[in-house]
């Protein structure tokens, strides 16, 4: 999952965090003597060259309008490439990528053309190459080039070690002449490589290389507040630091006629308020202070929506099947410390945990506890491996758990006292065997150190779920103390691996590839901006991490990413908390989407309009 993609997810358009891997077959593509305008997971795109549109967007769509989002936390930058500071949300409508995936192929199974307008790779994966589009131009005028391009992939992994880490098979990037630029790596085989090299987001380097309206020479390697030139649909219109930030369209965005773009971008603006503070949040899209809300939390779902705005029309409240991810949220502990590297440890703080309680008591029986690192899809291990995936798994046999060939993973499973009293008592016993002995009623290890756990969140919500963890860990002697940060404090004690425990989310998409080296990876668990936050360090881990990114196809790579589940799961490296497979949205009533919904995305606000009709009745009810 390239990182660029969790920039662009926050504009708005349903691009997860996690969003964006190309892991694909390539059939007729890996033919270096030709051109072709898009690339697919099985090796025919659905949208051929002659396409003036996609099926899942209304060509007609009215532009105009005003969509109020919000976000959270505040920010301090524009600079879309810096691993430090707040950046702005929705700073990715600003900017292109080379490519761009549908949203209508299987999670990012296929992907078009942005910026390039052609793609071409050797059947060995070895190079790729991106012929540019000649009307692509940035907001002041001019071109975008080549040189753009190669600037700012190496300007990135010299700025970012999430970069530097993910494109470590990168070894050139060269402009071939006639608006070809081409990447080569020192990896033949890797088939994602071709494709991710398409998600790299492009930056004008006159602009960054040049001065601001007062002389200064500008530093791409600094914060900045002032207006980042951009070549996308948007542009910025005007902001208050920390606060607020409107995107304008741009009248002569040069791709408004490209396939993937027709009857997308819709709103003349798209505005972010930022808040620090989720129940004023809440309050304030009650309040009709901004428009659109995903709804994370099972109890709002449930009661915080019972207001005329709801009953009367004006505010709609919709869910939509997710299908686009896997996803993996976990009480993380911080596997650096000592106390929690003896894997008892962490199977017994799993069993401490009622999931079944919570879901009905708390959650509304909304919820599924987590089983996998890839719930919800065709990735997640179940059962005993068999076939290829036995056949895997047999290939690193000797650095992986034995039990993961005989014992399929299952979660304790509470919901009642009888149980919850079985499940603690089989955790002391764990607890025991690793070397700790309640001692007046406290768990301690052999230098009488008591056992206890600081446990660090975002929001008072968390709460919810931690508080009623913590009394059943008390019960075994462990004192679990939840401590609220604001959201610097919190990203930054993640960040430098200052902490004990947190709720953390891992989230997938249908093609995993190289992203799960900085999830998992031996080598990703020192550094302080890789994903790997458990800091998981595993060779039998590394190997079949190894398996998924060289995969040569679908079937292969569905294998190796469940052998690699199953390890991950019999390792008890996290204590898996729940997931939810559709979308809770709450809105209010101003907006219409096409009848043709793709499969895998909402598209809001990138395929929605501003309905002036739905808007007039809604304003009227007020």
């Amino acid at each position: 999952m390239t990182e660029w993609s969790r920039v662009r997810a926050t504009c708005g358009t349903f691009l997860l965090a996690t969003a964006a891997l190309l892991v694909t077959h390539g059939q007729g593509l890996a033919d270096h003597s030709g051109w072709h305008h898009a690339t697919a997971l099985n090796g025919t795109p659905k949208y051929d060259a002659t396409t003036s549109h996609f099926d899942y967007v209304n060509p007609q769509a009215p532009k105009g309008g005003k969509v109020r989002l919000s976000s959270t936390g505040g920010f301090d930058s524009f600079n879309a490439i810096l691993p430090k500071g707040n950046l702005a949300p929705g700073i990715g409508l600003i900017y292109e990528t080379l490519m761009e995936q549908a949203l209508d192929e299987a999670d990012v199974s296929a992907q078009y053309g942005v910026i390039a307008k052609e793609t071409r790779y050797p059947e060995d994966y070895s190079w790729v190459e991106f012929r540019l589009n000649e009307n692509a131009r940035w907001h002041d005028g001019n071109p975008i080039t080549v040189e753009d391009v190669i600037w700012s992939f190496e300007t990135v992994i010299e700025l970012d070690p999430r970069y530097k880490f993910y494109y470590q098979n990168v070894t050139a990037a060269e402009d071939r002449g006639d608006g070809v630029v081409r990447f080569t790596f020192d990896a033949p085989g890797n088939r994602e490589l071709p494709h991710i090299m398409g998600q790299v987001m492009v930056l004008p380097k006159h602009w960054w290389t040049g001065a601001d309206a007062n002389g200064n020479a500008r530093d791409i390697a600094k914060s900045t507040l002032e207006k980042p030139l951009g070549s996308g649909p948007y542009r910025i219109k005007d902001f208050s630091a920390n606060r607020q930030v409107t995107y304008e369209r741009v009248d002569d965005y040069w791709g408004v006629d490209l396939p993937i773009r027709v009857g997308t971008n819709n709103f003349d603006e798209i505005v972010y308020d930022s808040y620090r503070d989720s129940a004023v949040q809440l309050e304030a899209f009650k309040g009709d202070q901004f428009d659109w809300r995903r709804e994370n939390i099972a109890k709002n779902w449930a009661t915080a929506y019972d207001i005329d705005a709801v009953k009367d029309g004006r505010i709609v409240l919709e869910t939509f099947p997710d299908k686009s991810r896997g996803i993996m949220q976990a009480f993380v502990p911080n596997l650096r410390l000592e106390k929690f590297q003896d894997e008892r440890v962490r199977q017994a703080l799993n069993l401490a945990f009622d999931f079944e309680t919570l879901n009905r008591t708390s959650f509304f029986d909304q919820y599924k506890r987590g089983n996998s690192f890839y719930a919800g899809t065709e990735l997640a291990a179940s059962g005993l491996p068999e076939g290829k995936e036995l056949e895997i798994l047999e290939s690193v046999r000797e650095l992986v758990p034995a039990e993961v060939f005989s014992e399929p993973y299952q979660n304790p499973v509470g919901g009642d006292p009888q149980k919850m009293r079985a499940n603690l008592r089989e955790a002391l016993k764990l607890f025991k065997e690793a070397g700790f002995r309640l001692e007046n009623r406290k768990l301690v290890d052999a230098n009488d150190t008591p056992f206890t756990i600081e446990f660090i969140a975002q929001s008072p919500t968390a709460e919810r779920y931690v508080l009623p963890y913590a009394n059943n860990l008390r019960l075994i002697g462990i004192d679990l103390e939840l401590r609220i940060l604001d959201t610097p404090q919190y990203i930054n004690r993640i960040r430098s691996r200052d902490f004990d425990m947190a709720t953390l989310v891992w989230a997938q998409s249908l093609s995993p590839g190289n992203e799960q080296r900085n999830y998992w990876g031996s080598e990703a668990a020192d550094q302080q901006q890789s994903q790997n936050y458990a800091g998981i360090k595993d060779a039998g881990v590394d190997a079949l991490i190894e398996k998924v990114i060289f995969a040569k196809n679908r079937e292969e790579l569905v294998a190796a990413t469940r052998a690699l589940d199953r390890v991950l799961l019999a390792h008890n490296f996290v204590i898996p908390q729940w997931f939810l497979d559709y979308e809770r949205t709450a809105r209010w009533n101003r907006f219409a989407h096409p009848q043709n919904m793709p499969e895998f995305s909402i598209g809001f606000p990138t395929i929605w309009w501003y309905d002036a009709e739905l808007a007039a009745q809604t304003d009227a009810k007020k």
